[in-house]
């Protein structure tokens, strides 16, 4: 199996997203309104030593990738962690459009004769809803964002992850992680808020050589049943079959960087993923981090 990155670039204060505070992720939104100052972050990322990037499929996605292909040269070596699917996006078009006008505004975004070839390859998978076929299609078009961009690992957003694993559904999982090694070449990844129940299943399923990423953080934010099971799984965990990406290290804030990363550096976890908009806050964190690799 391939070994991940240690230290991978989020892209949360892009996006106005912050958890604890509504006025804080009021005012990235405002100071990212342009793809300029989202690259001159990028850039301090590069320069602190960072060569990982994970990026959610969202509205501005394919406007960042662009201009990622377009400077290759400036991002040398930069791969990529994808997260997919943008939920807010599916939402909001089932809420407007119902299941089926959703999925034929999805699937025909790009123009009948892309469309055509999708669901041809996916056997009329949007007449009789073949759970497998129509998550291939979607995963597909999700990931026709980051074409030409070297991909390494492909991570399932916890809303779907979740969702899965609480109907107990391995086939899904199993189905999807062959999909992303088979057509991306790339290493499937799972995004969850309950990382030892997920981790038991998959052992269970006999589904291995997945990342796993996971809230992980020494006051619970996100962490679902608790610490403790955490530490536990972590300490059992082999991390050559499933390897352990941390995120939300932070709690949104409510620990202090030196005491969070004490704190995960003690665990048995092979990437940290965070996002940070100021060039000292980026070198603090890379050089917090790197006393655990």
């Amino acid at each position: 199996m391939s070994r991940i990155d240690r230290i991978v670039f989020g892209d949360n204060q892009f996006f106005g997203i912050n958890h604890m505070s509504q006025d804080k992720a009021q005012a990235q939104a405002e100071r990212f309104a342009e793809l300029d100052g989202i690259f001159e972050v990028y850039q301090n990322a590069f320069d602190a030593g960072i060569r990982a990037v994970m990026l959610n499929s969202n509205h501005r996605a394919g406007a960042i990738c662009d201009r990622f292909r377009d400077r290759k040269s400036e991002f040398p070596e930069l791969a990529w962690y994808p997260s997919i699917p943008y939920p807010h996006k599916y939402a909001n078009l089932v809420a407007e459009k119902g299941m089926v006008g959703a999925m034929q505004d999805i699937l025909f975004s790009d123009g009948a004769g892309s469309a055509f070839g999708k669901i041809a390859r996916g056997g009329m998978a949007l007449a009789t809803f073949d759970a497998i076929r129509m998550m291939k299609l979607l995963v597909d078009q999700e990931m026709s964002i980051f074409k030409g961009l070297d991909v390494r690992v492909v991570f399932l957003q916890n809303i779907v992850t979740d969702l899965v694993l609480g109907y107990d559904q391995g086939e899904v999982l199993g189905e999807y992680c062959a999909h992303i090694r088979k057509k991306y070449g790339a290493l499937p990844g799972l995004i969850t808020q309950n990382m030892p129940m997920l981790r038991a299943k998959l052992i269970e399923w006999g589904i291995r050589d997945v990342v796993i990423c996971s809230s992980i953080n020494k006051i619970g934010y996100l962490m679902s049943p608790n610490v403790e099971a955490y530490v536990e799984a972590l300490a059992q965990n082999d991390g050559d079959a499933y390897p352990m990406m941390a995120m939300s290290t932070l709690a949104s804030g409510a620990v202090p960087a030196p005491e969070a990363y004490e704190f995960v550096n003690k665990l048995n976890i092979q990437s940290v993923v965070f996002g940070a908009s100021s060039r000292g806050n980026i070198n603090q964190t890379v050089e917090l981090i790197g006393k655990g690799g």
